[in-house]
C-alpha cells in the first residue's frame, strides 16, 4: 500500500486478515460474512448443488453474499481475477467456464488462504488457476490483462474501497466487466459500530453507504453500472457478529439486530470503457 493508507486502515486489515486466517486453519466456525454452513449459505445464494460438487472439497467456506459469476458471461478463453479468492470456490468455477485455454488468477492477503487454495488447485487438477498474496487495493496484477473481474463479499473489508475500484479499472483491458457481489448500507452505522475492527471483520462496519459504494464505481472510469441484486442481509449477518462487538453494543444500549436490518447484498456490474476506434 502506498503512503495514504493510515494507522487504522493497518489496523483494520491485519484484524480481518487474522480472522481469515483463523477461518482458514478452520479454527474458527466457518462463514465470515455469511450463513451456517457453507454447502446451505451457498445454496441460499444461488449455487447449485453441482457447483458444490464441482469444487475441491474444503474450497467453499461459505463467506460470499452473492452470485457474481451468474453474471459475469465468461467466456472460453479469457482471463479472470477474483478478488479475496479465499479457499478458492469462485476462482474454480471460473475456470470451469474459461477452460483450458482461459485463465484465472486468485487475489487474497491471507496467507492461510493463499497456502489452502493453492493446495485445492492441486487437489482438483486444475492448470490453469494461480493464486497470488496481495491486497486488492493494489493488485499484484498487469495493466489491462483481464477480460473480467470477480469478487464476493470481499471489497466492503478494504479500508480504502474508491482504490480497489481503481485497480479494477487499471487490471481490466478496455470492453472488460467487473461483476461483484458485496454487503452495502442502506442507512449510516452508529459511530461506535463503525469504528470497531471486530465489526469490520463480521462484514458490518466495513460496508458503505450505497450511494457512496456506486460512486466509487463511477470516479474510477467504469460506465454502465447496473445494480443486478439486491437483497436484505441483515439476518443472515446477525448471527455471525463478532462476541466482542456484541458486548460493547450492548453496553452502549445498541440494538444490533436492528443494525443488521440496514444490511444489503448487491451484485453490481459495470465495464471498462471500449478503446477508441480512431
Amino acid at each position: 500500500m502506498g503512503s495514504s493508507e493510515t494507522d487504522r486502515d493497518r489496523e483494520i486489515a491485519e484484524s480481518v486478515r487474522e480472522r481469515y486466517g483463523k477461518i482458514a486453519r478452520a479454527e474458527e466456525s466457518q462463514g465470515g460474512c455469511c450463513g451456517p454452513t457453507p454447502e446451505q449459505q451457498s445454496q441460499l445464494l444461488g449455487y447449485s448443488a453441482e457447483d458444490l460438487r464441482a469444487v475441491p472439497k474444503g474450497a467453499n467456506l461459505g463467506v460470499g453474499c452473492g452470485t457474481p459469476l451468474a453474471h459475469a458471461a465468461l467466456k472460453p478463453g479469457e482471463a479472470v481475477i477474483d478478488l479475496g479468492s479465499g479457499a478458492g470456490f469462485d476462482a474454480f468455477l471460473a475456470a470451469r467456464e474459461v477452460g483450458e485455454a482461459g485463465r484465472v488468477i486468485g487475489v487474497d492477503m491471507t496467507p492461510e488462504m493463499i497456502e489452502r487454495a493453492r493446495a485445492n488447485a492441486v487437489k482438483g487438477g486444475y492448470h490453469n488457476v494461480e493464486f497470488r498474496e496481495g491486497r486488492i487495493e493494489a493488485l499484484p496484477v498487469e495493466s489491462g490483462s483481464a477480460d473480467a473481474v470477480i469478487s464476493n463479499c470481499v471489497i466492503n473489508l478494504a479500508p480504502d474501497k474508491p482504490a480497489v475500484f481503481r485497480e479494477v479499472a487499471r487490471v481490466l483491458r478496455a470492453g472488460g466487466r467487473m461483476v461483484v457481489s458485496d454487503v452495502v448500507l442502506d442507512a449510516a452505522l452508529p459511530p461506535m459500530v463503525a469504528e470497531s475492527a471486530a465489526a469490520w471483520t463480521g462484514c458490518v462496519a466495513g460496508a458503505e453507504l450505497r450511494p457512496n459504494y456506486l460512486a466509487g464505481i463511477e470516479r474510477a472510469g467504469l460506465v454502465d453500472i447496473e445494480v443486478l441484486q439486491d437483497r436484505s442481509f441483515g439476518d443472515l449477518i446477525a448471527p455471525i457478529i463478532p462476541a466482542e462487538l456484541v458486548r460493547k453494543a450492548q453496553a452502549e444500549g445498541i440494538d444490533l439486530a436492528k443494525i443488521a436490518d440496514r444490511v444489503r447484498s448487491m451484485t453490481v456490474r459495470a465495464r471498462k470503457p471500449a478503446a477508441a476506434c480512431c
